[in-house]
């Protein structure tokens, strides 16, 4: 039941990195979740894909149906078959690729196979409705993370890969020495990505509501960076409208920033539901009463979940590591894998020599491996 909370939180994380859309404001961001092995759990797949607009699922694949399909109506009327058959190579190849690169990345974190490790990563681009009409870019991104974990980011502006931990250091190093790969990334985010978005603005035709929807609410905790503590998370997902009220309570009384809480504020999941995460570090052997309050207009009464005092990845043995990133739903993000280039020629293979007009995200001939 823990490493099943841990997952879910996993994947709403990741929707919470997305940015929150106003009314001028547009995003096209492609997300990737790979996981080292199968979790065994209904509806969670070793590998998925979607593409989300302004947040909003618009595409899906997943490693057993092993297909690229529409997840509105006006990706499917206005989008020809052959889309759909390269999208689904495309996704076939990048699932390939992170197969291959959640082991690496394991090997390199000293992980074994014993717990389920999670590589994600999206790519996408936002822009701005000017009053004339013309679209303005306002950035692109392109950032990986595992278990949860900032692991490496694109920085458009210098064209140059950011490492926030040292086991990225040698993939920044190694791509950031083939400047062909950053200049065709730049490219992608600034020019490619914002066609493909401002193409799919065209084609949809309709806004969608919702009826109001309860959250759902989960209590966790993991290991914290700070020696004999722990992050205690609370997580209400799920719910519409956006509106919502989260405090973490300690033997009843909420506790503050004063306290140490840390929020991500309300954010988009894809499918126009809500998402909030608040959390605090405390000790790991804290015995008092901690607790989520969430109160919202779809329920007739708040809900109050109280953490159960376990540590999900505490355990010297290493317990399942699904660090923080997801919405049950789950969700991810850039790269297209030619495996048996890698494998017969062991060479560095550039992105984006090669190209392919898809909007399935940067269709490359090759990619580079961690």
């Amino acid at each position: 039941m823990c490493a099943f909370k841990m997952y879910v939180v996993v994947l709403l994380f990741l929707f919470a990195k997305l940015s929150t859309v106003d009314s001028d404001i547009y995003s096209l961001n492609y997300i990737y979740t790979s996981l080292s092995k199968p979790l065994e759990l209904p509806g969670i797949h070793e590998f998925t894909a979607m593409g989300l607009m302004n947040n909003q699922q618009i595409d899906y694949y997943d490693s057993v149906a092993k297909k690229k399909i529409p997840k509105q109506a006006w990706m499917s009327e206005k989008l020809p078959a052959d889309y759909w058959d390269k999208g689904t190579q495309s996704r076939k190849s990048k699932e390939q690729w992170f197969k291959v690169n959640v082991n690496i990345l394991m090997d390199r974190m000293k992980h074994n196979n014993t717990d389920v490790h999670i590589l994600q990563w999206k790519h996408g681009c936002e822009i701005d409705q000017q009053s004339d009409g013309t679209l303005k870019f306002i950035k692109g991104t392109d950032q990986y993370s595992y278990d949860g974990d900032d692991f490496l980011a694109f920085d458009d502006a210098t064209m140059q890969w950011v490492a926030p931990v040292v086991q990225a250091q040698p993939t920044k190093r190694k791509w950031d020495g083939v400047q062909i790969l950053n200049q065709y990334t730049k490219g992608y985010l600034e020019k490619e990505c914002v066609d493909w978005l401002s193409k799919f603005m065209k084609y949809e035709d309709k806004e969608f509501s919702r009826a109001d929807s309860p959250p759902k609410v989960y209590a966790f905790a993991k290991k914290a960076k700070t020696a004999g503590h722990v992050r205690l998370t609370c997580m209400a997902t799920g719910f519409y409208p956006k509106d919502v009220i989260m405090q973490i309570k300690k033997n009843g009384v909420p506790l503050t920033e004063r306290d140490g809480v840390q929020s991500t504020g309300v954010l988009p999941n894809d499918d126009n539901t809500y998402q909030i995460r608040m959390s605090v570090q405390i000790p790991e052997a804290d015995k008092k009463t901690y607790e989520c309050y969430v109160n919202h207009r779809a329920l007739k009464e708040p809900i109050v979940v109280k953490w159960d005092g376990i540590c999900c990845d505490c355990s010297s043995f290493g317990a399942v590591v699904i660090g923080a990133v997801i919405p049950i739903i789950v969700v991810l993000i850039l790269v297209s894998v030619v495996l048996l280039v890698l494998h017969k020629r062991g060479t560095i293979v550039i992105p984006g020599l090669k190209t392919t007009a898809t909007g399935n995200g940067v269709a490359f001939s090759g990619v580079n491996t961690f």
